[in-house]
């Protein structure tokens, strides 16, 4: 059952596994000049937003611009919440035009990187003052409205990582249309699933974008998925490269050739709080993607919020702080911190188009050096990567510039959070380690980095106005230290709305299994400090023996192993425990598999094995371990976990692998299966 105790099962070695004794505080020189500058402070105002919720958000939300002022906070009828009720808002009025008619105009809004060197060894490179990002969005708002695109219609957004993008995103704002990002790397046939979905009405795309030196043709994928999406009646094409390019006329159109016609002035149309701001797609182990709805005021709301003190972002006592999200905006964190929270405090936000290993392994490093980056967001499984290539390519960096570092995406596991501290962060920058969903819209669980001190691992501390509990599936409270499943008790700003068309699936999926709660869908647990500790999804929580055992657990201990780089931990049935543990692993470069005789690794596999059972209890020792020289994942940084779980239960994948960012992944460990 959902309510076993995880921590009882594995009795102390958990806890010496996940090592809370390490506590580190946050560094005296940041807290003094942090937005919120110590744990009591954090503390007082927690207990005000949770005592007050509805004045805590009204405070907030008197931050940014309204154009009419809510006639009331909340209102409330589970699972139906609406925030800000009858104000009138527009997010792309309070990411560009607060600030470029104010005495930010001349800041930098957006500094982008391409991934291409030129001949002379160096980088593309554009910079946009807020000023400059004002005059963009007008135009490309305006060339959208020529199109007949209005308040209420769907579009799709299929680009790379220019600053075209954010303006994208930021003109449909403008205007009240409804943006749908696909992220660049599917295919055609989920492009023309998620736009006949929602019916979208025009596709924004770009000739190609780059990835490790190659050209990525997107408008040619947008030109198959087009044969089967209706609804379609207009695509708008970046050029990016002097590649020739199919247009079919009177449905084409050049981006450039557009906004070169477009009137410069737009106004922001006063949109109601509860407008729909963005449809975003998320693919579920079965069934079709979920188009979950986000609505204006409240996402605003909370993201700008959440920036501002998760991130430090707005301090005045740094305003030159370079922000750097690695996210892709076609994921949920692109959205809510590469474009609407950071940007919405006036930040100078980084992009860059590439990838973290091209043309080399220090390709984050040198960015981070050369634009003077101050706060750096990424995954943990990027992290792992930068472990796994090595040392040398993160000290031949400075790095003195970083002050704060984030972690998105899935839980961390403690050595890698430690390696992130010491060789990128050099012990001087705290981390927050950040929970949340797309569901969720923003940040719910993340250390405030002046004021509350951090676990490795760990999550730590709610946001404000934010309460999550662990609890059984029937809703009852776990005691501190015990597993459970992770359910937030309230609604908060932020909260996606619906499913877009399947209200019911919506309801059905979030707020049925465990009664007058969210089910968040992953399994957690909270210590004595009232800190918290993500064991990943449920459905990686395996029952072994009739016991609850979290992947993540497993998976830590592995990592923590001097010859192991990357572990990834399922599960597949076993007649007699129930589930068997099977761990895909990744060796260190000094122990790479390929290198090895057979002897040695199926020595190297019992040592595993062993280490497990030492660091976690024999519960936790892994029935099988196969060696990879890499795992599958997405674009985004995130290990598939569900196709590791096919290929261990039944020696094959057949699930959809659209996301997925190099096949020859999958390849070679169908080559090593049948090996």
């Amino acid at each position: 059952m959902a309510s076993q105790s995880v921590t009882k099962v594995l009795s102390q070695d958990l806890e010496s596994t996940l090592r809370e004794d390490r506590v580190f505080p946050p560094p005296p020189e940041f807290a003094a000049a942090a937005n919120i500058p110590s744990l009591e402070a954090y503390e007082s105002l927690y207990a005000r937003s949770i005592a007050d919720p509805e004045s805590f958000w009204a405070e907030a939300a008197s931050e940014l611009h309204w154009f009419e002022k809510w006639t009331k906070v909340l209102d409330w009828n589970l699972p139906n919440a609406k925030w800000f009720v009858d104000g009138k808002i527009n997010l792309s009025y309070n990411c560009v035009d607060r600030h470029a008619l104010s005495d930010r105009a001349n800041k930098t809004a957006i500094i982008w990187e391409g991934e291409p060197y030129g001949s002379d060894g160096t980088s593309q490179i554009r910079k946009l003052t807020y000023a400059e990002l004002h005059a963009e969005v007008q135009k490309f708002a305006n060339a959208l409205k020529s199109l007949g695109i209005k308040k209420g219609d769907r579009v799709a957004v299929y680009m790379g990582m220019t600053p075209e993008l954010a303006i994208a995103l930021l003109a449909c704002a403008r205007i009240g249309a409804i943006h749908s990002v696909i992220f660049g790397g599917f295919a055609a046939n989920a492009i023309a699933d998620r736009v006949n979905d929602s019916q979208c009405v025009a596709i924004l795309t770009q000739d190609t974008s780059y990835r490790r030196g190659a050209q990525i043709q997107l408008k040619k994928t947008v030109d198959e998925a087009l044969a089967n999406t209706p609804s379609v009646q207009h695509v708008v094409v970046l050029k990016r490269s002097g590649a020739e390019v199919a247009m079919q006329q009177g449905r084409d159109h050049w981006w450039h050739d557009l906004v070169a016609k477009a009137d410069p002035t737009c106004l922001a149309e006063p949109l109601d709080s509860e407008d729909p701001l963005y449809i975003l797609y998320t693919s579920g182990t079965t069934g079709k993607p979920k188009g979950l709805v986000h609505t204006t005021g409240g996402y605003a709301v909370q993201t700008y919020l959440t920036t501002k003190y998760v991130f430090d972002l707005g301090n005045p006592n740094h305003p030159d702080d370079v922000y750097w999200c690695t996210a892709d905006i076609g994921w949920v964190t692109g959205h809510s911190y590469v474009v609407y929270g950071p940007l919405q405090n006036g930040a100078t936000v980084l992009m860059y188009e590439g990838a973290p290993n091209h043309p080399d392994f220090s390709r984050f490093w040198k960015i981070i050096d050369d634009h003077r980056v101050t706060i750096f967001y990424t995954a943990p499984t990027a992290i792992r990567a930068f472990i796994k290539w090595g040392n040398e390519h993160v000290e031949k960096h400075g790095l003195d510039s970083l002050r704060l570092l984030g972690t998105v995406g899935e839980p961390i596991n403690p050595e890698s959070w430690m390696w992130y501290r010491e060789r990128v962060g050099q012990s001087r920058c705290p981390i927050v380690d950040t929970w949340w969903q797309t569901e969720t819209g923003a940040i719910m669980i993340a250390p405030i980095p002046g004021a509350v001190p951090t676990k490795p691992g760990s999550a730590t501390r709610p946001f404000f106005g934010i309460q999550p509990e662990v609890v059984t599936r029937e809703g009852d409270p776990v005691p501190a230290g015990s597993g459970g499943l992770l359910v937030i008790r309230k609604p908060w700003p932020s909260m996606a709305r619906t499913i877009y068309g399947d209200h019911e699936r919506y309801q059905k999926t979030y707020w049925s299994d465990v009664p007058g709660c969210y089910f968040t869908g992953d399994g957690a647990r909270k210590d004595a400090d009232g800190y918290y500790w993500l064991m990943g999804r449920v459905d990686d929580v395996l029952n072994v023996s009739g016991h609850r055992l979290g992947t993540m657990e497993v998976e830590s201990a592995l990592v923590a192993h001097p010859k192991v780089a990357e572990a990834a931990v399922v599960g597949r049935p076993d007649d007699l425990k129930g589930q068997a543990v099977v761990a895909f692993v990744t060796l260190e470069s000094a122990h790479n598999s390929a290198a090895t005789t057979p002897e040695a690794l199926a020595a190297l596999k019992e040592e595993l094995k062993k280490w497990v059972s030492k660091e976690i209890g024999s519960l936790a020792r892994p029935e099988e371990i196969r060696f990879t020289d890499a795992l599958p994942k997405t674009r985004s940084g995130k290990i598939m976990r569900r196709l590791l779980r096919e290929l261990a239960t039944h020696g094959t994948i057949q699930g959809d692998t659209t996301t997925l960012e190099d096949f020859q992944v999958i390849a070679k460990l169908r080559e090593s299966e049948e090996g």
